[in-house]
């Protein structure tokens, strides 16, 4: 009786580890079916229930108004600056300028953007985070570059060249009657090549992004971690009313 136990346990221990014994896995082919979706989908009541609070709670908070914008705001209605480029290198200079002075005791000295990462209108009247996502759905944080003068003036070289207008602040650009360079100043001073200055911009660009590869030359990087959508809100939150215009921080002189 003890013999057959023997046996017994010898037998289930052999197969037991034969059976734990890894055997090598082999990808024999891979296939993959398309599911679209459709109208002809339903949803289930039970998960619309369980999301509709949250859903209504969502929209509250983006739908609310933060602002007024007493007429459209575009990125179409100028040559070489629009209102809505101007608004949007204006807000990053102000609500991003606190940030950078608390971390480097330095200020940012002017700023550019890229017009393609405008991505909508701010339309005439209501104006709410919403709206911030609209025009800025890139999780973009704002960046300063502390760039020598002569990264500054490619920047300038690429800005005059550039077929649409490049959102600027802190930075006025004029040029002769025949599109030649006339004046820059920077911060209402005349630039000057034998100075580093702070650029802030999106992180997009600093990684020379829009073929902005003046911002590789860079002497030193810092990520502020803002995002440029969050400086929007922050600015709409804080004015009652926006004020855009086509003005003359990139201008071409009309001589006669």
């Amino acid at each position: 009786m003890n013999l057959k136990i023997q046996h017994f346990v010898i037998f289930v221990t052999i197969t037991v580890f034969f059976s734990c014994t890894n055997t090598p896995q082999r990808l024999t082919g891979i296939s993959g079916v398309q599911l679209p979706i459709t109208d002809s989908i339903v949803g289930a009541d039970s998960i619309e229930l369980f999301v509709a609070p949250y859903r209504e709670r969502v929209n509250e908070v983006l739908d609310s108004a933060l602002a007024f914008a007493p007429k459209t705001i575009t990125k179409l209605d100028g040559k070489f600056n629009t209102s809505a480029g101007n608004l949007m290198a204006d807000i990053v200079l102000s609500e991003a300028n606190p940030v950078f002075n608390s971390t480097s005791g330095q200020n940012i000295d002017f700023v550019i953007l890229n017009h393609g990462g405008i991505r909508s209108i701010i339309s005439k009247g209501k104006v709410s985070a919403r709206t911030a996502y609209e025009v800025m759905p890139f999780d973009n944080s704002i960046v300063v570059v502390a760039i020598k003068g002569k990264s500054v003036r490619d920047l300038i070289s690429f800005l005059i060249k550039a077929d649409r207008p490049h959102p600027i602040a802190g930075i006025q650009i004029v040029l002769n009657k025949n599109g030649t360079l006339r004046d820059v100043n920077i911060k209402g001073k005349p630039f000057d090549e034998n100075k580093t200055y702070q650029v802030a911009t999106s992180s997009y660009l600093a990684d020379g992004g829009d073929n902005m590869g003046f911002f590789k030359d860079g002497l030193k990087v810092e990520d502020l971690n803002y995002f440029i959508r969050n400086a929007m809100i922050d600015y709409f939150i804080k004015v009652d009313t926006l004020t855009a215009e086509v003005d003359d921080r990139f201008v071409k002189i009309q001589e006669k």
